[in-house]
C-alpha cells in the first residue's frame, strides 16, 4: 500500500480588488513599494497603467 503525504490546506488566495474603488473619482491611485512611489490610473479605454514616479517631484510625503 503506498501512502501519498497529501495537504488538506486551504489554497493561497490572493486579495482581489476593483480598480474603480482603489481609484476613487479621479481614476488614479497612489501606491507605496520600498519607498517608491506608483501611479496606478485607468484610461479612458478601461486599461490600467502602472507607472514609476517620484516622491520629491510630486511633493508627496510617502507614508511609513
Amino acid at each position: 500500500m503506498t501512502h501519498h503525504n497529501i495537504s488538506l490546506k486551504e489554497p493561497k488566495i490572493s486579495p482581489f480588488y476593483c480598480a474603480e474603488s482603489l481609484t476613487g473619482q479621479d481614476g488614479q491611485a497612489r501606491i507605496v513599494l520600498n519607498d517608491e512611489l506608483y501611479t496606478l490610473r485607468i484610461t479612458r479605454a478601461g486599461k490600467l497603467v502602472l507607472t514609476k514616479g517620484s516622491n520629491q517631484s510630486s511633493g508627496m510625503q510617502v507614508p511609513q
